[in-house]
């Protein structure tokens, strides 16, 4: 094991709204704007703040989900992240203790900050507040004793007086003020049906967004005092997550090529190292869950070429966890990124294909508009390549999105409704799939206003078993669409196969 002593900050509030983000995002800015090598991190499954963090600090941004990672790989995670690096700022989620529905404290805030032996500053929206600032504080910093907030920041006061008033009450709390925030108009970045703008779509405002955002947490936070409060973080004994040793030192046997009818069929069965630190249990996309007595591969040459995965970005799939890529280049495949907004084909070469999420509802008529990509995604998909869809990549493989066509990869239509779906989901694959074998758990998160129908195919991607018991998704040749976000993090196979169904296919 190797010991991470990197400083290190929480970013916590008592609830969504309170500024965590403008505070976690201007920290972050002030500190590389005095020369600091600094890590961002996000608690949860957020895809948006981190595309600011890492507007703010140059370097990219990175999840840490309990839930969908498993505490096991929190510190990993983080040490892989911050690797190198003088000062980590850690933005949390909702309240300090809010985290997943039913769990106790499971993907918490404040479970991340013992994880990471990581001190705690509480960010308060002062707006509407005086001497009760003091109850609040108080409450929040002897809840769990194992949690230890270090210092508050003050966001939204409204004048000097307000100031000394909030000041006053919070001395008998024994908690320090490290910063104080003003009121100010057109600072933080516009919102809509999902949160934050990302980055993507407004990049010169945004990077005007994170110049002043830095500007007033310099005037008005102290920055020395943090930097020594991140220095008083315990040492982490953790080995850093690598992708290359999570994959593990043996390849899995070749799979065999997928029936253009339907799922690809069942590979050889061979037994191979664990997955390191799945969650609670869950064994991830590995050769453990196949069966002996499986077809063989067919006789064919070794194959050394990198295959070609083609990932979406641009303004309209702008949601993907930098570990995702990581994977699949240390499976062997050459990772090309393009825009579907922009680009008319895929990458030259091109055996496999992840699409994931964003907002395609927001762009639906420019990216129908692209008749040869989607001519070119239908193709590829026709003949059976691999390719990874979540979320808005489900929606992009649908014959349309609110009336406009789409690649019809799938026979199934999407609409926009004001219904959000949201929460993290438990779930099982139903069928052998390109990215898992049949009876694999994993962990995902759901959270868009659309609804596809029909919502499942003849063969389903997931079972889902929590919180509610229902079928979700699609799988069909080497597609495999769903709504489900996922973190490859804690199923590394996932990569691996799909990286030998692109080799094979």
């Amino acid at each position: 094991m190797v010991a991470s002593s990197v400083p290190r900050l929480v970013i916590a509030a008592p609830s969504s709204g309170s500024g965590k983000t403008t505070v976690a995002t201007g920290l972050m800015a002030a500190f590389a704007a005095r020369g600091l090598a600094v890590s961002p991190h996000k608690v949860g499954p957020d895809y948006i703040d981190p595309g600011y963090h890492a507007l703010a600090t140059g370097r990219v941004g990175r999840n840490l989900d309990a839930y969908l990672c498993g505490p096991e790989l929190i510190g990993p995670l983080f040490a892989h992240g911050a690797r190198g690096c003088d000062l980590a700022v850690v933005e949390g989620v909702m309240g300090l203790y809010d985290g997943a529905a039913g769990e106790g404290e499971l993907a918490s805030t404040a479970q991340v900050a013992k994880l990471l032996r990581a001190p705690v500053v509480l960010v308060v929206d002062a707006s509407s507040q005086a001497r009760s600032v003091a109850a609040l504080v108080h409450g929040f910093v002897s809840w769990d004793p194992e949690v230890r907030v270090g210092g508050v920041i003050l966001n939204k006061v409204g004048s000097d007086r307000h100031e000394a008033l909030l000041r006053e009450a919070l001395d008998s709390v024994g908690v320090p003020v490290l910063g104080v925030l003003r009121r100010v108009a057109g600072v933080a970045a516009p919102s809509r049906h999902l949160g934050l703008v990302p980055v993507a779509e407004r990049r010169a405002e945004a990077v005007e967004s994170v110049r002043a955002l830095a500007e007033q947490v310099r005037r008005g936070c102290d920055l020395d005092a943090l930097v020594g409060l991140a220095r008083s973080a315990g040492a982490l004994s953790c080995a850093a997550w690598d992708a290359a040793e999570a994959l593990g030192v043996s390849p899995p046997p070749p799979l065999p090529v997928p029936d253009p009818g339907g799922s690809a069929p069942r590979p050889p069965y061979r037994p191979e190292r664990p997955c390191p630190q799945a969650p609670d249990g869950l064994e991830g996309a590995d050769d453990r869950s196949r069966t002996p007595g499986g077809p063989s591969a067919p006789d064919r040459q070794e194959v050394t070429a990198k295959p070609i995965v083609a990932v979406a970005g641009g303004a309209a799939f702008t949601f993907s966890y930098a570990e995702h890529a990581e994977l699949l280049s240390a499976a062997g495949a050459e990772v090309v990124t393009f825009d579907p907004l922009r680009d008319e084909g895929l990458p030259d070469g091109t055996g496999g294909l992840v699409v994931g999420g964003g907002f395609p509802e927001v762009y639906a008529a420019e990216l129908s508009a692209n008749e040869p990509l989607r001519k070119a995604v239908a193709e590829l998909a026709l003949g059976g390549a691999p390719v990874a869809a979540e979320c808005a990549g489900l929606l992009y493989l649908c014959r349309e999105l609110d009336g406009q066509p789409l690649c019809g990869v799938l026979d199934a239509t999407a609409r926009m409704t004001g219904r959000l779906s949201l929460g993290y989901r438990d779930a099982v694959a139903i069928g052998d799939s390109s990215l898992a074998a049949a009876g694999t758990r994993m962990r995902g998160h759901e959270f868009h206003r659309t609804v596809v129908e029909p919502g499942a195919g003849t063969a389903p991607a997931w079972g889902v078993r929590a919180p509610e018991k229902r079928v979700e998704g699609f799988v069909q040749r080497g597609v495999h669409a769903s709504y489900l976000h996922t973190h490859w993090a804690s199923s590394p196979g996932v990569a691996r196969r799909f990286v030998e169904r692109c080799r094979t296919s």
